[in-house]
């Protein structure tokens, strides 16, 4: 394991000249691209100073183990102190304990953007004088113009056939199994295939989801990109954040018809009843590990451009020494992904769902060298099997009261999302 030499410096960027994503250099595939962005904010990489994957249960555990490691032997010099600067790896884990491929990866260059700040670290093995020589070359990047997205090139993509009728019967069982006892709640997913007429350029969806959907966080690492609406967790100097969202109805696009929709969402005694397992799942595990914690007794209606979602706000104080990725691990899988009880759920959707996640639905995010971190839930995703092929995911909370054609109705709006940032 190399000793990694890390340097963060403020870039002079007062007149917000580039996007950060828009920073994002040329790279086949995208492969070494990572992105965590948000209304303007967040973290954008390229280039590997380090990488490990690990599988199976212990997948969180390895990470962990191999990140503290990692840190132990950098020598970094952060001259803006911020959750995010200094040494920072991003990962994707896999949904299931089943054999997958998991990630952590530690960009060479990482651009930074929070409030009037922003900032770029140079991290590498190399000698302190050539990693010194990196930074002025990437302070460059960071406050010079970016590229119009349009620049990016058209591609095209036609999508492969769904059986519907096939996926509905699979939530009918589940509602049959809810509905004599098995359990209380489970999340069906599916999947479609995009072939494209040209190779990918990731930087081309992921400028189109965060211009579409800037309330949600926008990324991409290994591969997996997508935007999500959900928080899995954030971790900033002791403060624990989690958002939490359940039940769901498709907008219309007609504002005063969408309010009345958002009411009826908020009076769904069958979202209330998926909602409130989420939340009571997300409570409970962060309970161990947290004091002082806040948990609404009533949620609040997140409006996004396609859907709108039940949504709370779970909030603690930290009362150990947990990374937020520990904390993910802790969350992971939450009634929202899995269902409730949660390994009966998992067990089910191993058995009827047909298909293999892989990362989907799995905490994705980042985390710094003291813990401090931002990991949400892979959802409106996608992962690019190859230069021409992205295959595109959807999940859908599964209760007693279910209805498997009005299910297949929200899949499909929760594939909007990538679905026209490919295209």
């Amino acid at each position: 394991m190399p000793a990694l030499i890390a340097r963060t410096a403020v870039v002079d960027d007062s007149r917000r000249l580039s996007a950060l994503l828009e920073l994002l250099p040329a790279s086949e595939a995208g492969s070494d691209l990572v992105s965590w962005v948000r209304r303007g904010e967040g973290l954008v990489g390229w280039g590997t100073a380090a990488l490990v994957r690990t599988a199976g249960p212990t997948r969180f555990a390895d990470a962990a183990k191999w990140w503290s490691e990692v840190v132990a032997r950098a020598t970094v010099t952060d001259e803006v102190g911020e959750p995010g600067t200094g040494l920072v790896s991003f990962g994707s884990f896999a949904f299931s304990d089943a054999p997958g491929d998991s990630v952590l990866v530690v960009p060479s260059i990482v651009v930074g953007r929070r409030g009037a700040t922003t900032w770029v670290t140079t991290i590498e093995s190399a000698p302190a004088t050539a990693e010194a020589a990196a930074v002025p070359a990437a302070s460059a990047r960071a406050s010079a113009p970016g590229a119009d997205a349009t620049a990016l090139g058209a591609n095209s993509a036609r999508f492969s056939e769904f059986d519907g009728e096939r996926w509905m019967a699979v939530v009918a069982d589940a509602v049959e199994r809810i509905n004599r006892g098995d359990l209380e709640k489970v999340v069906i997913a599916r999947d479609l295939i995009a072939t494209l007429a040209e190779p990918i350029d990731v930087r081309a969806p992921l400028t189109r989801l965060a211009d579409a959907y800037p309330m949600c966080w926008t990324f991409h690492v290994d591969g997996l990109f997508g935007a999500t609406p959900e928080l899995l967790v954030r971790r900033e100097r002791g403060l624990v954040t989690s958002r939490v969202l359940a039940g769901t109805i498709r907008r219309t696009g007609d504002d005063e018809h969408d309010l009345t929709l958002a009411a009826t969402l908020a009076r769904s005694s069958k979202d209330l009843e998926e909602h409130e397992y989420a939340v009571r799942s997300v409570a409970d595990a962060l309970d161990p590990h947290c004091s002082s914690m806040n948990v609404p007794e009533s949620p609040f209606v997140l409006h996004l451009p396609n859907v709108m979602h039940l949504a709370t706000d779970v909030t603690g104080v930290a009362r150990d020494d947990r990374t937020s990725l520990q904390l993910a691990e802790a969350l992971h899988p939450s009634a929202a992904v899995g269902g409730t009880p949660t390994a009966d759920a998992v067990a089910l959707i191993a058995e009827i769902e047909g298909m293999e996640r892989g990362r989907y639905a799995g905490p994705v995010g980042w985390m710094d060298a003291t813990g401090d971190g931002e990991w949400g839930i892979a959802l409106r995703s996608a992962e690019i099997v190859d230069p021409t092929t992205v295959r595109l995911f959807a999940g859908c909370g599964v209760v007693g009261s279910s209805v498997p054609a009005d299910e297949l109705a929200e899949s499909n709006a929760k594939l909007i999302p990538v679905r026209e940032a490919l295209a």
